[in-house]
């Protein structure tokens, strides 16, 4: 069960989360050996600080979270003083209105934006897979494999709907090869998990690490 530890990405995102909890958190993701933190930004230096002695467990924090509304140079802002602040890993989230406009060009110049700030850090597109319809996502999914995304991810966790195997599906015909794929949003068991990996998922957002490494289900909204 330990090798389902390397997918994912220990999850803390509520609003109300205290520095106490990001240590704990921090805490199981090196007990454990997930392969990051996800955390709000304002807790990227707690992470730093009590990961600092980690060897392997990485920083993600979200940009643009969770609507995606934002402005592009603002998204670019956040992730620039985020990896500054010690972040590996952005997960931000996409512009739906772009999508539901059919407004491609600005799309791909708002992905673009944040990745050119990220450098050679790693980019995550939240599509919000939930929102959006078949084609949309695979257009989504495109657009964002052509601006430079290095993963592209189902799901804040806090939309109407969450991961799903045909999202999934959708997304990885529309990816070019070197792009990956993150589930996140409702996978709280490891039978459900280890199905996305089936599927050719990289990595498992969830807040139920603990309790998938440990063959147990979880009642986690994430």
């Amino acid at each position: 069960m330990n090798s389902i530890a390397r997918y994912i990405d220990h999850t803390l995102l509520k609003p109300e989360a205290t520095k106490e909890a990001i240590k704990k958190l921090c805490e199981e993701a090196v007990k454990f050996g997930f392969a990051c933190v996800c955390v709000n930004p304002m807790h990227v230096p707690n992470a730093f600080h009590f990961l600092k002695e980690s060897k392997q467990v990485k920083i993600c924090t979200v940009v643009g979270f969770p609507l995606g509304a934002n402005l592009a140079r603002v998204k670019a802002f956040e992730a620039q003083q985020a990896i500054l602040q010690g972040a590996d890993e952005i997960d931000m989230v996409i512009n739906q209105s772009l999508i539901k406009d059919q407004d491609w060009t600005s799309l791909e110049n708002d992905i673009k934006e944040v990745k050119f700030a990220c450098g050679d850090k790693i980019l995550k597109v939240i599509l919000e897979t939930a929102h959006l319809n078949e084609e949309e996502i695979k257009m989504a999914a495109k657009i964002a494999s052509q601006a430079g995304a290095n993963y592209v991810k189902t799901s804040t966790g806090f939309g109407r709907g969450g991961a799903s195997f045909e999202a999934v599906q959708l997304m990885k015909a529309s990816i070019g090869e070197e792009v990956k794929i993150k589930a996140s949003g409702g996978v709280r068991d490891l039978t459900t998990a280890k199905k996305y990996i089936e599927l050719g998922v990289s990595r498992i957002g969830t807040s139920s690490g603990v309790a998938l490494v440990q063959g147990q289900t979880s009642n986690s909204s994430y």
